[in-house]
């Protein structure tokens, strides 16, 4: 029998700064392998654009594997046994994730292979459980947690360059191909939603090399900006592990250190990342119940039909169905956005915050448990540092102050290109002739609001207000 290590890529799909890929090419023949385990993760087997974009992301470190990369679908504990029958196994490289179910998966095949398993931190700066309080608590506040916690800990260790030489193990008997996985949708969206992105770790990096180039300089205010390009648009890259947080982090404060504006906010953003990675450590049931007990008693609406306006990008508030329609159209969505239609959805509308988690999870190329669950948490204010109850991001001001000139909007609710910027926000508050001369029949061409704003805001605290009266 050959010995082989077996080097698990998992959500680390990159060979630059990947410790298990270099402790496996130290360790001898390497077999890299990738697993596709829908069968383990059940509900949270990963959304159709996750699942786009990672067939896209396999096939560039395929490439970059020599096409040495082995691939297989199924519950990993069977497929690890599988191959440890095939080669004499010396040792099992991967890095570290943490979902639940994946800390639960790995616990068993460490206690099964007992010496060979080995575990490396690669897709955090500080591991959950490194940034906690004076009294080994953790942190419910992100500003103390960043703070304190991370940037009051050792330094994150240096980025590691990928292995120059590696020695690959004969192909496993067993291994699939690619398309064998079926990760691309058998409806024709995918070449549309996938346009404009570059997959994979070159991707990656070329993507936070632009970003340093001049976007930067221009973060702290321009990130709120959805029609300029003054964001990363590194989220999907971070969450398949192209490129590591380290790299970023390093990256960006070696050129322009934290007395930067921009590169301070951008560092502190990296800094909720690892936020979200705590919360879901320490609250394993972060995506299915609320960190404040007591929203478990919210008296949320239900409706089928304002859902799938909202889902449709068809609320008739601009700034909400721009965010709704690049989310579907392009697997992504600029996060000044996000917060708008979150707030739509939760506060406006009254739907349950986990409607808009599982929408996200679906359409996100950038679908990440922690970052998607505690982000949703945040803004239906039921979560850790969450937003005041009583804050309500009122859809016609904030086109007003962060789409001006309508730019965004127009971009992706085109049946409004011709209406005038005054209106860009709120076209049924136009005249009726500026409605005529613009082509617009409100109810026809662009749907009347669902809801109105300034009684749902109303509505929306009253049903708050219930959560005072009870008892913590």
């Amino acid at each position: 029998m050959t010995q082989i290590t077996i080097c698990w890529f998992r959500q680390d799909l990159r060979c630059d700064d990947n410790p298990a890929l270099v402790a496996a090419v130290k360790d001898g023949a390497v077999l890299p392998i990738y697993i596709l385990e829908d069968e383990d993760a059940g509900t949270e087997a990963i959304g159709a654009a996750s699942r786009l974009w990672l067939h896209h992301s396999l096939a560039s470190l395929n490439a970059s594997l020599d096409g040495h990369l082995q691939f297989f679908a199924g519950k990993a504990e069977d497929i690890l046994h599988q191959l440890a029958s095939e080669y004499d196994v010396t040792a099992i490289h991967w890095n570290r994730c943490y979902e639940p179910w994946r800390i639960a998966r790995d616990k068993r095949i460490k206690e099964h292979f007992v010496q060979l398993a080995h575990s490396h931190k690669a897709s955090l700066l500080w591991e959950p459980w490194e940034p906690l309080k004076a009294d080994g608590t953790p942190y419910k506040v992100f500003t103390p947690f960043y703070r304190r916690g991370c940037l009051g800990s050792p330094a994150p260790a240096r980025p590691q360059a990928a292995p120059t030489q590696v020695s690959y193990a004969p192909p496993s008997k067993s291994s699939l191909s690619l398309d064998d996985l079926k990760l691309l949708p058998k409806i024709g969206w995918d070449k549309d939603v996938i346009a404009g992105w570059q997959a994979g770790e070159a991707g990656a990096q070329n993507r936070l090399d632009d970003f340093l180039d001049g976007a930067i300089t221009h973060y702290r205010d321009g990130r709120n900006l959805p029609a300029r390009t003054y964001v990363s648009r590194l989220s999907p890259h971070l969450h398949f592990g192209e490129i590591s947080p380290a790299r970023c982090w390093y990256q960006a404060l070696d050129r322009y250190g934290f007395e930067n504006d921009g590169c301070d906010v951008f560092l502190s953003e990296l800094g909720w990342r690892e936020f979200s990675y705590a919360l879901l450590y320490f609250n394993g049931d972060l995506k299915t119940r609320p960190l404040n007990q007591k929203f478990e008693q919210f008296p949320w609406r239900q409706s089928d039909e304002d859902l799938a306006k909202w889902q449709q990008g068809q609320t008739g508030y601009p700034i909400v169905d721009a965010g709704m329609r690049e989310l579907y159209q392009t697997g992504y969505m600029h996060n000044r956005v996000r917060m708008i239609v979150g707030s739509f959805l939760v506060k406006n509308l009254r739907l349950h915050w986990q409607h808009g988690e599982a929408w996200f999870w679906d359409c996100l190329f950038d679908a990440d448990h922690a970052s998607n669950a505690a982000s949703w948490q945040w803004i239906a204010g039921c979560g850790a540092d969450a937003a005041p109850y009583f804050r309500v991001f009122n859809p016609i001001t904030q086109a007003e102050k962060f789409d001006p000139d309508g730019a965004y909007i127009k971009r992706y609710v085109p049946e409004l290109k011709d209406l005038p910027a005054k209106y860009i926000g709120a076209p049924f508050m136009a005249p009726r002739e500026v409605l005529m001369a613009a082509n617009i029949r409100l109810g026809t061409d662009y749907p009347h609001p669902i809801v109105d704003a300034r009684q749902s805001r109303l509505d929306a605290l009253a049903a708050f207000a219930t959560l005072k009266q009870i008892a913590s």
